[in-house]
């Protein structure tokens, strides 16, 4: 069996050595280096959540994926997670067959409704649409991936007749996910529509942890995974022996953290876990 592991930031604000935050557009700089080195480090993906907030600065993902792919070879690139709910399904597919071509078929990109909400606000969407808005434009973003002209008709966005979207293409759809919490409906949706899923947080947006949900979650049964490399090579193996995963994903970083934190930890999680978690598997 073929197993994938990534790696999957939303742009954490970073800070300096003496832990002053750093720009938005240093923290961006420092990301594109991260991605870059986590292909020379073993990872096999790289992706960026979309957020638009002063602890995650990472509202066009897409562009820094394109500046990551423009210096690597092999790593895959791709959004963890688009917020699809509010945005314009073709705009998105436009972004992600962009930096498909840039890469040389590289691009993949998970959908998400929101678990973080910033966006709707910040572009006019009503969070009472929440789930219409996604219903329909992961339907539309599922016609566009079979590539030809679409036709589509709904209440969020203007119909589309026989439209002809670019750039076409060049092999084929990119991989597409749709990111799933604990809603059962949410699976059934991406089983109609032809998408794999991508297992995410089942609750919308992120607790301040206490020490005793922190150590829970960092326990063997819980969703950190922290400590020396062996700790963290075992708990991901059994997680996806449990799940049947061919693709796990490890969300590295935290607001605060620096650049060099960030950059050790991706060179441990490529060159020590990974290929640890493939023994274990193997």
């Amino acid at each position: 069996m073929t197993y994938t592991f990534g790696l999957d930031t939303f742009g954490d604000r970073e800070s300096g050595a003496d832990r002053t935050p750093l720009s938005h557009a240093q923290t961006i700089r420092n990301v594109v280096e991260e991605g870059v080195f986590a292909e020379q480090a073993g990872v096999d993906f790289f992706g960026i959540g979309e957020h638009h907030t002063d602890y995650f600065p990472m509202p066009a993902g897409d562009v820094v994926l394109a500046a990551i792919a423009a210096r690597t070879a092999k790593i895959r690139l791709g959004s963890a997670v688009t917020v699809l709910s509010s945005d314009d399904p073709v705009r998105v597919f436009q972004r992600y067959s962009t930096l498909d071509a840039v890469s040389g078929g590289r691009a993949e990109v998970i959908l998400g409704r929101g678990s973080s909400i910033e966006s709707f606000p910040l572009f006019g969407y009503d969070l009472a649409d929440y789930e219409d808005l996604f219903d329909e434009k992961a339907t539309l973003f599922a016609e566009l991936l079979k590539g030809g002209p679409v036709t589509w008709d709904g209440r969020t966005r203007a119909a589309l007749l026989d439209q002809d979207v670019v750039p076409h293409l060049e092999s084929g759809p990119f991989p597409a996910r749709i990111g799933v919490g604990g809603n059962p409906q949410s699976v059934i949706r991406a089983a109609r529509l032809g998408f794999s899923l991508a297992l995410v947080a089942e609750e919308r947006g992120f607790a301040i942890p206490s020490e005793a949900s922190f150590d829970r979650e960092a326990g063997p049964d819980g969703a950190l995974y922290v400590g020396s490399p062996e700790t963290v090579a075992n708990k991901i193996a059994a997680n996806v022996r449990a799940l049947g995963a061919t693709r796990f994903d490890l969300k590295y970083g935290l607001p605060g953290l620096t650049h060099d934190q960030l950059m050790t930890t991706v060179e441990l999680y490529g060159r020590e876990v990974i290929p640890r978690v493939r023994e274990l598997l193997g």
